[in-house]
């Protein structure tokens, strides 16, 4: 399931190209044409990221609110004025494959969007380009009341990042996100690795953040969040921000540093950068010993037993 970063990253690219503009909205599968009819030449003002949910605000009250769960992913194509910060299609795939707005690519003329490939649930078309959703979990045109209930549900999310639906952030809101979430953990009988699992803790941390923030910080997945104080409680919020940023910034997930890849000129291959994640039964980056592996909570936990021992 593609984590925060993904997401954070898709709303500024609906902001970089769709944005100000009218759109034509249909769903070529059929399964969204009603909601589609809603939002069918309509003008996008705006895009918003909460954690693994996705906010397209039109002019007319009207969102598009799209959680891509575990198969959903998004398609771009355009012109050479379709262009944003981050052309990215699947989010989900590692590296997140570019597909306009490379420098030095001459692409060909526009002539609208091609004709739909596969199960397309919605098709956004603007005058410069088009985006194709597919497989999502979650796709519906909704109010803005309802977009803010979505929210209310929601914790806190470590890249807080500011849309209409809320207040406009003040100086010290990430200070009040971060007390929000340390309050939300401490106190708490379940362990920590399933309190960054759960949406209504912390927004957008899925499992590889989990496991690799929990490492970085040498914690015990299984610890209770009673057994945390506030201070290391804020470590994790501030590390977990840290990593999604970088996110955001690379396009990727990576949480080692630059000590531990082979070449510290360029962002590091697959396999050099994560510490534990997927790392089972290979040798803990720091201590040799085995990375181990375990069903927790139906999901994958990883973790180093000596590293992040609470003994």
């Amino acid at each position: 399931m593609p984590e925060g970063h993904s997401i954070h990253r898709l709303a500024r690219q609906f902001g970089d190209v769709f944005a100000g503009g009218r759109l034509a909205v249909s769903s070529p599968q059929g399964r969204f044409a009603a909601g589609a009819a809603l939002l069918n030449g309509h003008t996008l003002v705006n895009a918003d990221a909460h954690g693994k949910h996705l906010f397209l605000h039109f002019e007319h009250g009207m969102v598009l609110h799209v959680h891509l769960g575990l198969y959903g992913a998004w398609d771009f194509g355009g012109d050479g004025e379709f262009r944003g910060a981050s052309s990215i299609g699947a989010p989900r795939r590692v590296g997140e494959r570019e597909v306009a707005g490379e420098t030095g690519v001459d692409l060909p003329a526009y002539a609208g969007p091609p004709a739909p490939v596969g199960a397309v649930r919605v098709r956004l078309a603007g005058e410069h380009g088009w985006a194709d959703l597919r497989g999502a979990t979650t796709c519906a045109a909704i109010t803005e009341d309802e977009a803010a209930a979505v929210l209310g549900r929601l914790g806190p999310d470590p890249l807080h990042n500011p849309g209409p639906l809320r207040t406009p952030y003040p100086l010290n809101e990430a200070n009040v996100n971060r007390e929000d979430f340390v309050q939300r953990v401490l106190g708490r009988r379940t362990p920590v690795a399933t309190l960054l699992m759960d949406q209504k803790v912390i927004a957008g941390v899925g499992n590889v953040y989990r496991a690799e923030v929990l490492f970085r910080q040498r914690l015990d997945p299984l610890l209770p969040g009673r057994a945390l104080t506030a201070a290391v409680a804020g470590r994790i919020w501030d590390d977990t921000a840290a990593v999604m940023s970088d996110g955001v910034r690379d396009g990727r997930i990576i949480t080692t540093t630059p000590g531990f890849w082979s070449d510290k000129t360029s962002l590091p291959p697959t396999e050099e950068a994560h510490f534990v994640y997927r790392r089972h039964g290979q040798p803990c980056r720091v201590c040799g010993t085995p990375v181990a592996l375990a069903e927790h909570a139906a999901r994958k936990l990883y973790w180093c037993p000596l590293c992040q021992s609470s003994a």
